[in-house]
This record gives C-alpha cells, sequence and structure tokens, in this order.
C-alpha cells in the first residue's frame, strides 16, 4: 500500500506550479485574436471608423466595445462571476485543443496518466485566474485554494508561506529553478517571436501537468464530469467527446467550489 501523500509534499508540488501559472494566464488573458486591443493602441479603428457614415460608425464602435475580452470597456464592466465564466470558457477551449494534439495518445497514454495530469492542471490554471479576479495575489492563498478545491485538503497557512532555502551560486532556489523550467518554452517563444505561440502555451500546460506527477495518486479526488460523462468516455468513437464534456464539466464543479472557499476565507487579501 502506498504511502500517504502529506500537505507538505503538496504544497512543494503546488507553489512552483502556481508560479508557473502566471505566464500561462497572461498569455490567455492578452491574446486578441481579433485585433481590437491593438488597433485601439495604434488609433486604427478611428482612423478607418471617420471615413463612415455616422450611424454605421456609431454602430460598429458599439460593437467593438461590447466584446467581452480583457482590455475592453465591456470587460471593466463585468462583474467577478462574469468573468469566472469567461475563463472557463477560455481555459476548457484550450485545454480541450491540447488534448486532441496528435501524439500525445498511444504509448505514452499507457505509462502515464495524461488526462489526470492535463485536467488537473488545466483546473488549477482556472483556479489561478479565479483568484486574480479576486484580488488574491499570494502564492500560499492560491495554494491553499487549490488544494482545497481540487484535493479537499485544508491546508494550514503556515506551511504553504515561502520560505526561506538554500540558493544556488546564481541565487536561485530550488523552487525558482522548477518555475523556470515550468516556463522556459513561454520565454523562447517571446524572444524568438515576440509573443506566446500555440505551440509554447501546449507544452507549458504538459509541463504544468507533468509537474503534478509527484503528487499523482491525489490527482484522482479532482472535479470530475457526471457519471454519463465517464460511461460516454469509455465508448469507441464518442469517447472522446464524453471526455471533452466531462472536462468542461468538471471546470464548472471548480468554479463553484472556488466561490464556497472564498466566502468562507474572510481573511484572505490581495497580498504579494
Amino acid at each position: 500500500m502506498a504511502e500517504a501523500i502529506s500537505d507538505a509534499q503538496v504544497v512543494a508540488a503546488l507553489r512552483p506550479f502556481v508560479r508557473g501559472c502566471g505566464p500561462m494566464l497572461d498569455a490567455l488573458r492578452e491574446s486578441d485574436p481579433m485585433g481590437l486591443r491593438a488597433r485601439s493602441e495604434r488609433g486604427e479603428a478611428d482612423d478607418e471608423l471617420a471615413a463612415l457614415e455616422h450611424g454605421l460608425r456609431e454602430k460598429l464602435l458599439n460593437g467593438l466595445t461590447s466584446v467581452k475580452v480583457p482590455g475592453t470597456a465591456a470587460w471593466a464592466a463585468m462583474d467577478v462571476d462574469e468573468r469566472t465564466h469567461w475563463w472557463v470558457n477560455r481555459v476548457g477551449r484550450f485545454t480541450a485543443l491540447l488534448t486532441s494534439v496528435p501524439g500525445l495518445g498511444g504509448a505514452l497514454a499507457d505509462r502515464l496518466p495524461i488526462q489526470d495530469t492535463l485536467g488537473a492542471a488545466a483546473q488549477g490554471l482556472l483556479l489561478c485566474a479565479i483568484a486574480g479576479e479576486h484580488g488574491v495575489l499570494d502564492v500560499g492563498d492560491r495554494v491553499r485554494l487549490i488544494a482545497w478545491v481540487l484535493f479537499d485538503r485544508d491546508v494550514d497557512p503556515v506551511l504553504v508561506a515561502g520560505k526561506r532555502v538554500a540558493h544556488d551560486a546564481e541565487g536561485k532556489s530550488a523552487e525558482d529553478a522548477a518555475t523556470e523550467q515550468l516556463t522556459e518554452e513561454l520565454d523562447e517563444s517571446k524572444k524568438k517571436h515576440g509573443k506566446i505561440t500555440l505551440k509554447a502555451a501546449v507544452g507549458t500546460l504538459w509541463r504544468l501537468g507533468r509537474s503534478l506527477l509527484g503528487i499523482v495518486e491525489e490527482l484522482e479526488k479532482r472535479p470530475r464530469g457526471r457519471l454519463f460523462h465517464r460511461a460516454l468516455g469509455m465508448l469507441p468513437i464518442v469517447g472522446m467527446a464524453g471526455d471533452y464534456l466531462g472536462e468542461r464539466s468538471g471546470l464548472k464543479r471548480v468554479a463553484k467550489r472556488a466561490h464556497k472557499w472564498f466566502a468562507t476565507q474572510g481573511g484572505v487579501s490581495a497580498r504579494t
């Protein structure tokens, strides 16, 4: 019988994970597929619309400002619940795309619990996003949130706090080094392309998932889809659809549990 995983082991796995989620969330938050923010910053929208008739110009401007993505007026007017819903969809669509990437199945799927690692990474990513919308920036608080929502653990705040640890010659701790390894594809993509590519984002989420393999037994506790989703996932041909729907359902359950956690944590503040 395997030895039970301690809270300390969970915290050790989750601290670099949480830190690695930051750049990943920035990539998802800042993606601007229609170029609305970029065009607005360059003033192109106003220049091009100036030539149109006044009535049509006003309709188009209203349409642009009503698009609910970060950086728009519509986003600023959204409440926390609305932004949480946006994140559930954004993370869910991204991870659904990841699971369809060729090459992640086959022999690799036989050796590693791919669905649990990627599913847990997606759920942890969503929780970090929701925490940000609640103004919770502290790594320790986010670790406690993930541990409670995904693994049903009420971790001691003292345990999750960053500790003074040994640093190497470059001044990096083991946690710093682990975090850098998780996000190195994002950093390389920014240097090479000036932005985070889909390939880099996919690779980073996979790294985030693999970083949780040390507590793989805990991943089985995470919120999942309903029974019929899992039954559908076991069938040939339609199994992928069942897994997809189940993971999307799991993300919604994660968001609901997070809401309960914030409601009981009056002492949590936007610490940095």
